[in-house]
């Protein structure tokens, strides 16, 4: 009894402190879909680590948006595009505006989550099940209906509570797979360090790469339902301090995990001069190293990756609507329902037309990066008002933050601008 007891005792704290995780869970489970996960094994084949910087910058700023976001909804009450709407002058406009953008690219991103999650799963079933081969449009599409259906029941439970403990499981899941996965392979210490220094690979597709990066990494849609999960959470003003350490936190997972999925891919892939182009490429990232462990490690960390993002991207469309009508989001509500309804069937048209889920997830995440200033730059008019922010004073250090990540989103519109228009 005295041996069991403590490790009774341990494993309860550990599990204590994951599901303990706040709003931030929401942060990561936005972040690092797919999305993220094929924009960093695409970059890390092709470039090594070379646009890790990219990713922490974007990491740094994700950080300071998040604080920012949940500052404002703790002192003021207020949600994102209600204050928006309510505090400016052309607010209703900019509000829309944002509403279109954000769900435009975050259901095309659905679409491409839905297809690499389907094909993964497709991957396994052929390794075990020759005879599906012949019928891998079927098998993708059916396996796409039942995962999206399973999520839209899901959905109807309604509680903030549930979906942060659903998201928690799938996070560990996938952090825990890519983190065993580095024991295999790892890049060159140099590469990493030379990762940090500011370059943009030119070759075709560096810059689309460099602007999904960013799309994938500062989401809109992060900084936006900060403030709604933060009143879900239950937090008030005297959670400031809780408030802070969680984005804090959030953003340091978000830059590791990230991370070692390039590391992963370049270790595996680049050094081999190996490219990923499809699906069964990124399944057997690990295979030359780890055998046929790589495709099982794989399979739980990029379908973690992918469950984790489809609440996320499921929920963002109704959150801004409910954020701009009154501030708060019922999931019990008729409008709920219809809506994330819509996003359902929205997610299949790429499974259903037989598309390349990876190109349409890098492309989705570009798209992501043109309403970034906007959000930027209406959190900070809006923290800087002392009327709005009841007497709060924004830090220097915030601030600067702030406009640096304004200069920085805007740079990378326009790179995203560039790279739309060399694609097309």
């Amino acid at each position: 009894m005295d041996v069991t007891t403590p490790k009774k005792s341990f494993f309860k704290k550990i599990l204590a402190i994951i599901l303990g995780f706040g709003p931030g869970i929401f942060a990561i489970g936005y972040t690092i879909g797919t999305g993220s996960v094929t924009s960093m094994i695409v970059a890390g084949s092709k470039f090594n680590m070379q646009l890790l910087w990219v990713l922490l910058i974007s990491c740094l700023f994700s950080g300071i948006l998040m604080f920012a976001y949940g500052n404002y909804a703790l002192i003021t009450g207020e949600t994102a595009l209600f204050g928006f709407k309510k505090h400016f002058k052309f607010g209703k406009v900019l509000a829309i505006a944002i509403i279109i953008g954000i769900t435009f690219g975050q259901w095309n991103s659905l679409m491409g989550i839905l297809g690499i999650s389907s094909n993964i799963i497709y991957e396994i079933l052929a390794v075990n099940f020759e005879g599906l081969i012949a019928y891998k449009y079927e098998t993708v599409l059916i396996t796409a209906i039942i995962i999206i259906v399973v999520f839209y029941l899901l959905m109807l439970v309604g509680k903030y509570t549930f979906f942060e403990k659903i998201l928690v499981i799938f996070v560990t899941l996938m952090g825990l797979s890519f983190v065993l996965s580095l024991f295999f392979v790892q890049p060159l210490s140099v590469d990493v360090i030379k990762g940090l220094i500011p370059t943009i690979p030119d070759v075709p597709g560096g810059k689309m790469l460099v602007a999904a990066f960013v799309g994938t990494t500062m989401a809109s849609a992060t900084f936006l339902s900060r403030p709604l999960f933060v009143k879900g959470k239950g937090w008030t003003i005297k959670n400031l301090d809780q408030q802070k350490k969680d984005s804090i936190t959030a953003a340091i997972l978000i830059f590791v995990i990230s991370g070692v999925i390039m590391a992963v891919a370049a270790g595996a892939l680049y050094y081999q001069g190996k490219e990923v182009t499809q699906v069964l490429d990124m399944a057997n990232t690990l295979e030359p190293v780890a055998g046929k462990w790589a495709v099982t490690i794989f399979f739980f960390g990029a379908l973690s990756a992918g469950l984790s993002s489809i609440f996320p991207c499921l929920l963002i469309a109704p959150l801004l609507i409910a954020d701009y009508q009154s501030g708060v989001l019922d999931t019990n509500s008729k409008q709920f329902r219809i809506i994330t309804f819509v996003a359902c069937l929205v997610a299949l048209i790429g499974p259903a037309f037989g598309a390349n889920p990876i190109e349409i997830q890098i492309l989705s995440q570009v798209f992501n990066v043109f309403v970034l200033p906007i959000v930027i730059l209406g959190i900070i008019m809006i923290i800087n008002s002392k009327k709005i922010m009841k007497g709060y004073k924004t830090s220097l250090f915030v601030n600067i933050g702030l406009f640096g990540s304004l200069l920085f989103a805007c740079i990378i519109s326009y790179n995203g601008i560039i790279a739309l228009l060399e694609y097309f």
